[in-house]
């Protein structure tokens, strides 16, 4: 063959494995963006995917606003204390400044949303670009095209964490760990050729590092960007930590040299430990993680200096494993007796992904096979269809052969990799979206070794050197092409195409509520996007006197602060939801859970007033239900205070024993409010109600009436309702003693919907009543309410009635009427 035929062949087979990856990133961005008509779901309204989307929307109008400064702390959420920054800056910060260049330094609501938006799709997109070049280095070009294509495909959380509208950091982790993992392999295959050892560095022999050095600060920078990317970004420092030290192991039982593993590692962390050290606050973990990349700065030339001493000793190789484990062992024990923060460093990494009680009711943070404590593997094919499946037979492969035969360090990193992720999944779904690389390229080693063992290669050979013949076509190849199509590719495909009909975040019942927030309840005196002062350490945020809390799940919080621009006590960082954290022996700490589950009025007020370190304020003004807090969700109310006993009990039926409700969950804060519309609360009051919706509410009030004597209508009530914690008017009068008294009148909410809010006592010569209701409608500048009487109230005892009227501001002032 000429050489110009040679370059004609090598240019034609990389238009080839080009037009594959771009094949591959038009079919990742299509499957992503199909939902988008309900993400644009109008002009000015964009619906962006989850929880934490919100807040990086938070993030990104912040910084945009106020450019080039980040929202350091919030005191738009977590009422009444405000937050430090939770989330690690680099993402928010990137797009950010993406946004203010296309925007020319003032972009506008739209131009903010749109790139917000589509960021995921993107970020998702480009992950194919290091997956393939992983593929190749390790394996080869057609490992790394049919990687490519499976996870441009691939279903699970990799998709539903990059679907248009899910701006979140989870796929900017994805992309920076395969970036890192990809430089990291570049730099293994260099060293395996060219040996690095540290006399090259005393010798200032810098002319052998020419070649690598590149991918070794390329790859420091992208774990640098990934350590400001996530809090929880020292597990992948730890990943390579464990690598280079099976590697030293693997080098040293082999006798070779192994330098290059010390230097590559301390110029990867040292880089990256620069990036972390040069970025003010990365959430709560940015101690944690300078220490997590120190450790292994220092310890890469250890294990260096002690493969060394033992060579030299001519001690048996199997001693090197073993005093590394001792090393291991007696540094615990040593950093126990003499550096408490050494010893959290060493315990936090293992138990880093532990969850316990109410952590356990996050979605994203309970094990990979688990469903309600049940084992199942249905999660395995959801989030990654066969290839979950064949990527763990690939593994067990590759692991067999590492032991029966020459391994290359790219390969060791490979297995570590994967398996340190598996190890991660297990403990917390999300890392699924990690696995889902891992799980293309074994899959896809697995799919052209079937191809080549069916003689794939010698056709596609025919096929470059125009001598194919379709005679030579065989009933394996067809076989083979069908397992690829549909044992590799459909089912993840089908996958795909069945979880990309939506984006989730809020349904239209709460952004009409959000949005119904933010239109009639009063200003509480907070610039939205003010860049707020920082308050000293030991002191809290001083907040207006018009500030005020909304207490809700804490599921809701983003959107009542993003959408809804008010202040939520609780939010989905877990922050302000209460309760306790190991024992039932703890203090209920005051909070969203508290609140709920609590078994009276006088028992959640008692804990809205200690939300708030005034003993005159209380912590929330507005309380807001959804029929999902008052059915599914209660359960993880009740968790996060360790207290779930007897909320739900077993009753006999024609069916057998079925669990319902029990007296206690009729008798929580929540029912209380959302089941029984807060009737009979004295200083709670129903102000807005979302249309309806086809849930459990009725389910949940017939066996209200069936065992419990209540009479109820059952039907589906709003489906978001929106309360007022107030003073109350007091009402007081005289009537016979021993004589009932009833004060009841109707309320009319926006939905045209009726019921009877009512209150009785018994008369000891007088009676009082506390009624949170204004018969005379809202005035200017309090809550513009749409839910309220429609007459005065009704006081009556035995024959005779009598008629009352009430004015907000008796309600809001705690007025006295006497009758």
């Amino acid at each position: 063959m000429t050489t110009e035929n040679k370059k004609s062949k090598i240019s034609g087979n990389k238009l080839v494995y080009l037009g594959g990856i771009i094949l591959s990133l038009l079919v990742s961005i299509y499957i992503r963006t199909i939902p988008k008509a309900g993400v644009f779901i109008s002009d000015t309204f964009v619906r962006f995917g989850g929880n934490d989307p919100w807040y990086h929307l938070r993030n990104v109008e912040s910084i945009v606003h106020n450019y080039p400064n980040m929202l350091w702390f919030d005191a738009y959420t977590q009422y009444p204390s405000g937050g430090n920054q939770v989330f690690a800056p680099f993402f928010d910060y990137f797009l950010s400044t993406v946004i203010w260049i296309i925007g020319l330094g003032n972009p506008s609501q739209d131009t903010i949303n749109t790139i917000c938006a589509y960021n995921p799709v993107i970020l998702g997109a480009l992950v194919i670009i290091p997956t393939y070049f992983v593929a190749k280095n390790i394996f080869d070009s057609r490992v790394a095209l049919l990687s490519a294509f499976l996870i441009a495909i691939a279903p699970g959380q990799f998709l539903s964490r990059s679907i248009i509208g899910f701006n979140d950091h989870h796929i900017a982790e994805t992309l920076l760990t395969t970036i890192t993992a990809m430089f990291i392999i570049m730099v293994l295959k260099i060293a395996k050729d060219q040996e690095l050892t540290f006399d090259m560095i005393k010798n200032k022999d810098f002319a052998s590092f020419k070649k690598v050095l590149p991918y070794i600060l390329l790859a420091g920078i992208a774990l640098g960007a990934y350590s400001i990317t996530w809090i929880g970004a020292i597990f992948f420092s730890f990943v390579i930590g464990i690598y280079i030290t099976i590697q030293y192991i693997v080098d040293h039982m082999q006798g070779k040299k192994s330098d290059y593993l010390a230097i590559f590692g301390i110029m990867i962390f040292l880089v990256a430990l620069i990036m972390v050290l040069a970025t003010p606050h990365i959430g709560s973990t940015k101690p944690l993680t300078i220490k997590g990349l120190f450790a292994g700065i220092v310890a890469f030339p250890v294990l260096s200096g002690i493969s060394k001493m033992m060579n030299r000793s001519n001690l048996k190789k199997y001693y090197y494993p073993l005093s590394i484990c001792l090393l291991f062992i007696a540094s615990v024990a040593i950093s126990k007796l003499l550096s408490e923060s050494a010893y959290d460093l060493i315990t936090s990494v293992f138990s880093f992904f532990m969850r316990t009680g109410g952590g356990l009711t996050i979605a994203e943070a309970s094990p990979l096979l688990s469903s309600g404590g049940v084992f199942t593997l249905q999660p395995l094919w959801y989030n990654f269809g066969t290839l979950g499946y064949i990527s763990f037979f690939a593994l067990g492969i590759l692991i067999y052969k590492a032991f029966t035969r020459k391994n290359t360090p790219e390969n060791t990193f490979l297995i570590v990799w994967t398996l340190m992720i598996i190890w991660a999944m297990l403990q917390q779904n999300r890392f699924a979206y990690y696995y889902s690389v891992n799980a293309a390229i074994l899959s896809a080693w697995v799919g052209i070794q079937i191809l080549d063992l069916t003689g794939w290669k010698d056709i596609a050979n025919s096929i470059r050197s125009k001598t194919f013949n379709a005679k030579n076509i065989k009933a394996m190849h067809i076989l083979s092409a069908i397992f690829i199509v549909l044992v590799l590719m459909y089912p993840s495909y089908n996958l795909a195409m069945q979880q990309n009909q939506g984006t989730g975040g809020p349904n239209g019942y709460w952004i009409e509520a959000t949005m119904w927030l933010n239109y009639n309840t009063p200003y509480p005196g907070l610039d939205y996007y003010e860049n707020y002062e920082i308050p000293a350490s030991g002191e809290s945020y001083e907040y207006p006197d018009t500030a005020y809390g909304v207490m809700s799940w804490w599921d809701y919080g983003h959107w009542i602060e993003v959408i809804g621009h008010r202040i939520p006590n609780s939010n989905p960082f877990q922050k302000g939801i209460g309760g306790r954290t190991n024992s039932i022996e703890e203090e209920n700490i005051p909070g969203a859970s508290t609140f709920f589950t609590a078994s009276s009025e006088e028992e959640a007020t008692a804990v809205l007033e200690a939300v708030h370190p005034d003993p005159e304020k209380a912590g929330a003004r507005y309380i807001v239900s959804d029929v999902e807090m008052a059915t599914g969700k209660f359960y993880a109310m009740t968790a996060w205070t360790l207290d779930t006993d007897n909320y739900y009990i077993q009753v006999q039926t024609d069916s057998g024993y079925m669990t319902v409700p029990g007296p206690r969950y009729y008798n929580s804060m929540e029912a209380r409010l959302h089941m029984f519309d807060g009737n009979g609360l004295k200083q709670y009051r129903l102000v807005h109600e979302t249309p309806a919706g086809s849930t459990q509410e009725p389910g949940y009030k017939s066996v209200y009436n069936q065992l419990f004597g209540g009479s109820v209508s059952e039907e589906d009530t709003g489906y978001v309702k929106i309360f007022e914690y107030v003073e109350g008017a007091t009402i007081t009068g005289t009537a016979p003693a021993n004589e009932t008294v009833t004060i009841s009148t109707t309320i009319l909410t926006s939905q045209m919907r009726t019921f009877v809010y009512s209150q009785s006592t018994t008369s000891d010569g007088t009676y009082t009543f506390t009624v949170p209701y204004s018969t005379e409608g809202p005035i200017e500048g309090e809550t513009q309410f749409d839910a309220m009487p429609t007459g005065p109230y009704v006081i009556s005892y035995g024959g005779s009635t009598q008629e009352v009227s009430v004015s907000e501001l008796d309600v809001l002032n705690g007025n006295t009427i006497e009758v």
